[in-house]
């Protein structure tokens, strides 16, 4: 994948999914928020579904002072084990009111193995619907590799993969959350590395 961001019709992604499915309502109740967290699906663990109210988010590092303006969204956080040796970590933000219609996957550069919540926060502020990953490992280089050839794979294109485009899990959080609304679906969307 190049430095551009790639743009292209929906196509059912994953945390995307997530986006959807609960974007499909055109906005985030609290109730379908927090419901998310019971979804069933393939290689994944939901381990947080919440709620999170205008301004309150506060990173686990850093200064929660850029964050203080947010919207109201809902925080979706998961992680998917493709392979015996994968543990990819991701976070879909939804916006509680006022969705665009389109999907922006925040990507990362280098060997970042981070979930970028100033990419996060700069979508969902100009209300995207969007999804962080750290491309199945921690830190900043490539002492993670030696040995484990599955996080090479998550790393070089399947953490991506997994958030953006994997159609069984996002057509289950598509369904799940349609039961509850009736919009119409995303519009767009953008995946890019930073």
């Amino acid at each position: 994948m190049n430095n551009e961001t790639s743009r292209f019709k929906f196509n059912w992604p994953l945390p995307a999914s997530i986006l959807f499915v609960a974007m499909m309502c055109g906005s985030v109740s609290a109730a379908t928020c927090e419901g998310l967290a019971e979804l069933k699906l393939p290689n994944t663990t939901i381990t947080t579904a919440q709620t999170v109210a205008m301004g309150a988010f506060s990173p686990q590092s850093g200064s929660a002072a850029p964050y203080k303006e947010l919207p109201a969204f809902c925080r979706v956080v998961g992680v998917i084990k493709p392979a015996n040796d994968s543990e990819i970590k991701f976070e879909v933000w939804l916006p509680s009111a006022n969705w665009n219609g389109k999907f922006h996957g925040i990507g990362n550069g280098g060997f970042a193995g981070s979930i970028s919540y100033a990419g996060l926060a700069g979508a969902i502020a100009r209300g995207y619907a969007t999804a962080s990953t750290d491309t199945g490992h921690n830190g900043g280089d490539a002492s993670w590799a030696l040995g484990h050839p599955e996080k090479i794979v998550d790393y070089g294109h399947r953490a991506i993969h997994e958030m953006t485009e994997k159609p069984s899990l996002s057509s289950r959080l598509s369904m799940a959350m349609a039961r509850n609304a009736h919009t119409s679906p995303v519009a767009r969307m953008a995946v890019g590395r930073r």
